[in-house]
Order: C-alpha cells, then sequence, then structure tokens
C-alpha cells in the first residue's frame, strides 16, 4: 500500500472482524452443495480464498497488513496451539514411513533456491542490466536467506553481507510478494493432487495410509462436542503454548549468554520463534501417546484447523498486489527465481517419482518457514501438518550456510 495513503479500517479489533466474517463467508459458501457456489469451489480452493480475500483487502487500502499486529498474535500464539491439536492425533511411526523422498524434495528446494538466485541474476543482467545494477547482489542474499531458513537467516544475511537499509526494505518486499504468490499456487494445486501424481507415477501409499489411519481413528472415536470437550481442547491447545513460551525465553537467553565463538545464531538457536515452534511441535507429538488423544475424536483438529485458517488470512494481510508497480524489475527478477525453484522440484519430481504433496510442502519448508509449511501441508489434510514443521526446521539448520555460498557465488558475479 502507498506510504501515503491511509487504510480504511485501522482498529486491528475491526480488522479482526472483517477476517471473521470473511473466514465465516468461504467456509459457508464452500459448504453449499448445489448451485454457483458448488460450481465455484470446484475450481478455486475455500484455502486460497481465505488467503487471497484479506491480500486484496491489503492491496485496495482497506486495510493495512503491515501496521496490523494480528499477524504477530496469530504466529505466537495460534499457530503454536494449531501444530499442537493437529500433532494430537497423528501417528508418528506413519509420519516416519513416508520414507525419504520428502527429505530428498526439500533438499531439492533448497537446490532450487541456491540455482535460482544465480539464474535469475544472470537472466536479468542480460534482459534488463539495470535491475541488478551496483550492490543490488547484496539484497540477494538476504532472501536467499529467508528462503532457506527464514527471519533469523535473513537478518544474519544483512549483516554478512552488509546490506545497505533501503535495498535491505526493497528486498523484504521482493522476499513477501513473491513467497505470497508461490504460496498462493501451492494451494490451488492441493486438490489437484491426484493429476499431478498420475503424471509423476507417484506412490502415494504412505500418505494414503497415514490419512486412512487419521480418519479411520476419528470415526471410531468421534462424539459431540460439548464445552467440557471444547474448554479441554483449548486448554491443551493453550496451556502447551504458553509452556513452549516459558520454556522458551530462558533458553534463548541463556543461548545469547554463550560465547560469540560458537556462532550458535547461524542454526537459528536464537530465535525464539523457533523454540516455540520446536516445544510446540514436541509437546503436541508426545501428548499422541496418552490418553489426551481421546480428544481428536471431539474435534481437537477441527478446532486447531480453525486457529490454522485464522493464521492463513493474517499471512494474506501482507500481500499488497499493487506494489508490484513500485520496482517491477525486482520483482520480474523475483518470479524468475521462483520460478527455478518450481522447475527443479518438477523434474526431480518427475525423476524419484514424488508425490504433490512432497513437492509442495519441500518448498514452503524452504520458501515459507514452519509459519506457512503447516498451513500447505493441511491443505492436503490436517494429519500432515506436522511434516511441514519438521522439514522447516530442518530449514532453519541449512540457511545461513546456504545462503551464504549463495552469497559468494552472487558477489562473483556482480563484482
Amino acid at each position: 500500500m502507498d506510504e501515503t495513503s491511509f487504510p480504511l479500517i485501522t482498529n486491528d479489533a475491526a480488522v479482526m472482524g472483517l477476517l471473521a466474517l470473511t473466514l465465516g463467508a468461504v467456509f459457508w459458501t464452500a459448504s453449499r452443495t448445489t448451485g454457483f457456489w458448488k460450481k465455484f469451489y470446484t475450481y478455486v480452493p475455500a484455502l486460497l480464498l481465505c488467503y487471497l480475500l484479506p491480500a486484496v483487502y491489503n492491496s485496495i487500502g482497506l486495510i493495512d497488513g503491515e501496521a496490523s499486529n494480528l499477524y504477530p498474535v496469530a504466529r505466537d500464539y495460534l499457530l503454536p496451539s494449531s501444530l499442537v491439536l493437529l500433532c494430537l492425533a497423528i501417528d508418528l511411526g506413519a509420519v516416519l514411513r513416508l520414507g525419504p523422498k520428502a527429505v530428498i524434495m526439500f533438499l531439492t528446494g533448497t537446490a532450487g533456491v541456491m540455482l535460482g538466485a544465480v539464474v535469475a541474476f544472470i537472466a536479468m543482467g542480460i534482459l534488463h542490466p539495470p535491475t541488478v545494477a551496483g550492490e543490488t547482489w547484496r539484497g540477494l542474499t538476504t532472501v536467499a536467506g529467508s528462503w532457506i531458513g527464514g527471519g533469523a537467516n535473513q537478518a544474519a544475511m544483512k549483516e554478512v553481507f552488509e546490506v545497505e537499509d533501503n535495498l535491505f526494505g526493497q528486498f523484504v518486499a521482493v522476499d513477501v510478494l513473491v513467497a505470497n504468490v508461490w504460496m498462493a499456487v501451492l494451494l490451488f494445486l492441493a486438490p489437484r493432487a491426484a493429476a499431478f501424481d498420475r503424471w509423476t507415477r507417484a506412490d502415494t501409499t504412505a500418505i494414503d495410509d497415514l490419512q486412512r489411519r487419521i480418519e479411520t481413528y476419528q470415526a471410531e472415536h468421534a462424539r459431540v462436542l460439548s464445552l467440557p470437550d471444547l474448554m479441554a481442547i483449548l486448554a491443551v491447545g493453550l496451556g502447551a503454548t504458553g509452556l513452549a513460551h516459558f520454556l522458551a525465553d530462558p533458553l534463548v537467553a541463556w543461548i545469547a549468554s554463550l560465547p560469540e565463538s560458537w556462532r550458535l545464531e547461524d542454526y537459528s538457536l536464537t530465535s525464539g520463534f523457533f523454540w516455540i515452534v520446536v516445544f510446540a511441535t514436541t509437546v503436541g507429538l508426545a501428548l499422541s501417546f496418552t490418553r489426551a488423544r481421546a480428544l481428536e475424536g471431539a474435534g481437537a483438529s477441527k478446532v486447531g484447523s480453525a486457529m490454522l485458517y485464522v493464521l492463513v488470512a493474517t499471512i494474506g494481510m501482507h500481500m499488497d498486489l499493487g506494489a508490484l508497480l513500485d520496482r517491477p524489475g525486482l520483482f520480474a527478477l523475483g518470479l524468475l527465481w521462483i520460478s527455478v525453484h518450481a522447475g527443479l522440484l518438477l523434474l526431480v519430481a518427475k525423476l524419484i517419482r514424488a508425490p504433490l504433496f512432497f513437492l509442495a510442502v519441500g518448498s514452503q519448508a524452504n520458501i515459507g518457514g514452519a509459519a506457512s509449511a503447516p498451513v500447505v501441508a493441511a491443505a492436503f489434510h490436517p494429519a500432515l501438518a506436522p511434516v511441514g514443521v519438521l522439514l522447516a526446521v530442518l530449514g532453519y539448520a541449512l540457511g545461513t550456510y546456504c545462503a551464504y555460498l549463495t552469497g559468494l557465488l552472487l558477489r562473483l558475479l556482480g563484482t
């Protein structure tokens, strides 16, 4: 949104109400079994609308996603809670039996980000040299850090390669917009996984088995949601989130006090959000071995999914479609970059016969990290959300090193 304009709605409570009405309208229309809406949602996934409509609100000046505090709240409170509730019914053994293809596709996504940076830089140098002139290469290193790891890795690249603040701000915009466009593509493809899997001749037996186990468990233990059930579900989700925050704060403070020569920040170990996600996921998986798992019969994963959809809407608020007009060359570079990433993933998926789920989650674990990888995973099935988290945590560890190597290559090209 233009910095000189002001949004029509500035009160976060009002913005939250607008998002709630939007989500309610999307799900109500998506539940219609006949007529226009039935045909409409045959082609447009409901989850995609939950994401794009807030982006439209932000782009036309109805709200200002950057000025809102809703996303940090959803990220820090609702995301961990949803991870706990979605993990309650998980069959950890079945997740581990998904096999090595998930990790292969994740590493392919990492390689695609590294290769895409170099290819996009060279291509734009031929097509439109001013776009990559001067110190532009430095800005690309911060996007590489973000797209392989996360915000901590992005900040590390800013310091390592001495990226000037204005340039950094421009590439933050490229990062957010291009990453959100790609996430929209993945959400659009999710309902079409069967056709993609036929094209790659993928073996989806393990994924189908995991989904079937969860659905069977839900059917066997299903009951009408009561108020005590709902309060117990909220107690588990929010209580585990509180515990994750409680443990993360002193742990991060202790890690930060360790010698700088250990460079623990390179692994995102000094990031509070990293530890919150790790603790929340761990608690959720641990509870899946206890009687707390019975809450799934009352709809724990549905409550977790509702929290996740609110997060999706707040993520969409940060997408400004009009930002393409500010410096289109940089966004063209970003789109070319993500296209190389996508192309490499498609090639490897075809070669190893990987299902779309592994491609989508492996990609988003790189590009979006722990905040959005479970969103894309849950678009295939709520039971699969933890797979996205596990791969995203791996991305945090690789982010700084792979982004640094990419930065060295870009420096050679840029100078």
